[in-house]
């Protein structure tokens, strides 16, 4: 197969366009070109007046060394590439007996690939999730978002798919990916019911509701391979014994025994993060960002960046990545953007509001929304008299402060909002002019339980407000519109990120616990679903090894 690079066609393409584009560029015969498949199709609006479909490509053509040899002469900046093995190989395999199996912890995209791959390979893992299935965590969900009734274990941030079941599905990544375990994480996707399109369009979409049901499918491959979950298993403490892990304790009492426990807890399981630090397993803290969600009518995001091809089917809803360098020294930029979606009641703590987006696969509610977050590195955490001011005052060297600074932001959310899990909100041209919003404009928000309109001004450091109103004007230059009085801004986003990195060694283990294996976003190693699903394989690889590899020693 050679793959072919930058095929542009209009977006109205006609079904057959691909094959004589394939055909004319190489400079073959129809009857040479044998077949192709769409490895990338991506969007070029750059001229919104003229937008086009960048194809990569697959092709199988007749005397392949012979295409490419007379390609090459005429094409000096346009290689034509033998297209690169995608398919995944297994690291190992379990031998016939193991004396232990290894324990999983959590069942978001990183504990779950972590599972599948170790059931995969045959290692029976144990799966241990605090939350509950994914059907009656939704169930508890929506008690929240209709009832302002919180179950602090079973919520958007935990239970089973983890907090990416409640997203907009995103499953691109700026990783770095040479062996493109990406590849076998869209494939396993696929196996489970998501649609095939995520296999080559440049930005693909999953969406809550099909979230659900493709978790389910995994759950029941992985016990298929002889993989068990246990739900409701809150891990409360974790047995060391000489640097080494020898198994986790359950709320309860009950011990799990294992010498290979991979951490895959999601950035808001605060309290597993204590109970880390106190065993002296080594936490740093790492920088995050928070700010506030802000949503527009769709239709404003879909004109200003296509333009009359606005509500194209191939388009379907724009999106937008913006960031913004202030004079303070801060930067400021858009965060999970969710096309035609929601802004949802993410909070797993009582007396906190959290907010973050979410879209269904269709993406066709009437707003957008994203993220307008300020960078916070570990010297904004201060914990002293005065909780928090609202300039940097140092950081004093707690790992763990950085938890106490959402917590703080999230309260003040929570009070401003009218202690009743009403999400705080505000216009945005009030909050540029620096006062107070009483009443709502053109954008209705679509937070649930409700909004309470008030000054956000209070529930974000000064200097985090100070960068957000010069980034808006800022983004309404690229974004005609963006700064619209009657756009919304709702408040808090906090969990953007893991406030602490647990840190691990080149074999993924944690540089002073042996058989701690840290994984994805709560470990501080990576920011959304595919970037923490790919981990989770690597992390299942490693794990694979070491079993493989102590079991040849004894």
């Amino acid at each position: 197969m050679l793959r072919l690079t930058e095929v542009k066609l209009p977006l109205d393409h006609t079904a057959d366009a691909l094959r004589a584009a394939i055909i004319a560029r190489l400079d073959i015969a129809p009857d040479a070109l044998l077949h192709y498949t769409i490895f990338r199709r991506a969007v070029d609006a750059r001229k919104r007046s003229a937008i086009h479909l960048i194809y990569t490509l697959d092709v199988q053509v007749a005397e392949e060394a012979g295409v490419q040899s007379s390609y090459k002469k005429i094409n000096k900046n346009n290689k034509l590439q033998i297209a690169p093995d995608t398919s995944y190989r297994f690291v190992t395999h379990a031998p016939d007996s193991i004396s232990q199996r290894p324990v999983v912890i959590g069942t978001g995209p990183c504990g779950l690939f972590a599972g599948l791959l170790l059931a995969q390979m045959g290692f029976r893992p144990i799966i241990l999730e605090r939350g509950k299935v994914v059907r009656e965590r939704t169930q508890d969900t929506w008690g929240l978002w209709r009832k302002s009734v919180l179950n602090a274990e079973s919520n958007v941030q935990f239970g089973e798919g983890g907090a990416g079941t409640f997203s907009d599905g995103k499953l691109y990544s700026q990783i770095k990916d040479p062996r493109y375990l990406g590849r076998k994480v869209l494939t396993e996707f696929v196996k489970a019911g998501a649609p095939e399109e995520i296999l080559y369009v440049s930005k693909p979409h999953i969406g809550t509701f099909r979230l659900v049901g493709m978790v389910e499918t995994m759950r029941a491959s992985i016990e298929a391979l002889g993989g068990e979950f246990r739900f409701q298993s809150k891990v409360t403490d974790i047995v060391i014994e000489n640097g080494q892990v020898s198994g986790v304790v359950l709320e309860g009492g009950e011990q799990v025994a294992s010498d290979h426990v991979v951490l895959a807890v999601g950035h808001s399981a605060r309290d597993t993060f204590h109970m880390l630090h106190q065993r002296g397993v080594y936490v740093e803290a790492k920088p995050f960002s928070i700010g506030f969600r802000i949503e527009h009518p769709q239709s404003l995001i879909d004109r200003a960046r296509y333009g009359n091809y606005a509500g194209h089917k191939i388009l379907g809803a724009a999106d937008y990545k913006l960031v913004h360098h202030c004079k303070n020294g801060r930067s400021v930029y858009s965060f999970c953007m969710c096309p035609g979606g929601t802004v949802v009641a993410a909070t797993s703590e009582e007396g906190r509001v959290v907010t973050n987006g979410m879209s269904q696969y269709s993406r066709n509610e009437r707003n957008a929304n994203a993220g307008i977050v300020v960078g916070i590195t570990p010297e904004d955490f201060f914990i002293g008299p005065k909780k928090f001011p609202q300039t940097p005052e140092g950081y004093p060297g707690s790992e763990l402060a950085g938890i106490d600074f959402q917590r703080h932001w999230e309260s003040a959310a929570y009070e401003a909002g009218g202690r009743n899990y009403n999400a705080p909100a505000q216009r945005v041209g009030d909050f540029l002019a620096g006062r107070a919003s009483t009443v709502l404009g053109e954008v209705t928000p679509s937070y649930k339980p409700g909004v309470t309109m008030t000054d956000l001004s209070t529930c974000i450091p000064d200097y985090a407000v100070e960068a957000i109103r010069e980034a808006l004007p800022a983004f309404d230059r690229q974004i005609r519109g963006f700064a619209m009085d009657d756009a919304v801004l709702t408040g808090v986003e906090t969990r953007t990120s893991s406030p602490i990195r647990i840190k691990r060694n080149a074999v993924y283990e944690s540089i002073n616990t042996r058989g701690l294996y840290p994984a994805g976003e709560g470990a501080g190693y990576a920011g959304g679903i595919l970037s923490a699903a790919v981990d989770g394989i690597e992390v299942a690889e490693a794990v694979a090894l070491s079993i493989v590899r102590d079991g040849a020693n004894k």
